[in-house]
């Protein structure tokens, strides 16, 4: 008992204003509404577009192949980073048009920008043929066919060409797909 007493006798007595008690933690999780949430994504399913992200592709693809094929000549320079653009451009217009969220909008994508890109090189060949040769472009085009394309495109190929075209097949692919936010999930599906 002298134990137990002088044991409380060393431990100041506290107030209890003193006593610190520990606080309540604020609760952050949030509870989803799984079947809300699969409705809503049900929702956004139904609202992807195949045929436009595929018209959207083709369109930028033509494009974005064009201005590579106008910058490329006017600086007289094939640019081989013009492949990033064309990846972004096409990734963006899939995505804008197609609301696509299934795993073929960004094949869509990547496939369309790899085309845009072959074309891009294709169109600047013709140009710098039109501009050796001092004629318009339609001209020169009388002149060109398949063959005369691939050629060109192995003669003037550089490694470095893979390494662009390889990020603008990626970035086809991975901006073509509709984004949704946490807020937009938290909204419909709470």
């Amino acid at each position: 008992m002298e134990n137990q007493a002088e044991n409380s006798a060393e431990q100041p007595e506290m107030s209890n204003e003193e006593v610190v008690q520990p606080a309540a933690e604020e609760s952050t999780t949030v509870e989803v509404n799984h079947e809300k949430l699969d409705q809503y994504m049900a929702r956004l399913r139904m609202e992807q577009n195949l045929p436009m992200a595929i018209a959207a592709g083709v369109i930028t693809c033509l494009v974005s192949a064009v201005l590579w094929a106008v910058i490329s000549v006017s600086t007289g320079y094939q640019i081989g980073y013009m492949a990033v653009g064309v990846g972004l451009l096409v990734g963006y217009s899939v995505r804008f048009l197609g609301k696509g969220m299934d795993q073929v909008f960004g094949i869509i994508g990547a496939v369309f920008a790899l085309l845009g890109c072959l074309l891009g090189n294709a169109f600047a060949i013709v140009g710098f043929l039109a501009n050796e040769g001092g004629m318009g472009v339609m001209n020169a085009l009388e002149f060109v066919n398949v063959s005369f394309i691939v050629m060109a495109m192995k003669e003037t190929f550089s490694p470095m060409d893979l390494l662009f075209y390889g990020i603008a097949i990626y970035e086809g692919y991975k901006f073509a797909f509709r984004q949704i936010t946490e807020e937009e999930i938290l909204q419909h599906a709470t």
